[in-house]
């Protein structure tokens, strides 16, 4: 016997909004969601923001981040032989076993 006419239930259901609102306000202060930017150093840059494939195949016009970091990727020092030499034997390969490396 639900009526969407009456103000008793019209003001039930604003009522319940509003706490919803407030509940879903206070759980993001206590559990904020985690940055979605992948920032660490060894992942690439394209799962940053933009493709480089999307912008290249004229799907995406470049953002002036991407064109930054576009900018210190070709700025940056290559990696030397023993950098490349640690990195290739901590990584696990397709097993994931690092006492394996491939």
């Amino acid at each position: 016997m639900n009526n969407s006419d009456d103000p008793l239930s019209s003001e039930f259901t604003h009522w319940v909004e509003e706490k919803s609102q407030a509940l879903k306000y206070e759980l993001g202060e206590k559990f904020p969601i985690p940055p979605t930017i992948l920032a660490a150093d060894h992942i690439h840059p394209e799962t940053t923001g933009q493709k480089l494939e999307e912008v290249l195949l004229g799907h995406e016009s470049p953002t002036p981040e991407f064109l930054e970091e576009v900018a210190a990727l070709e700025s940056a020092e290559p990696w030397s032989e023993e950098e490349l030499a640690r990195q290739a034997l901590e990584a696990g390969g397709a097993d994931n076993d690092v006492s394996t490396p491939e």
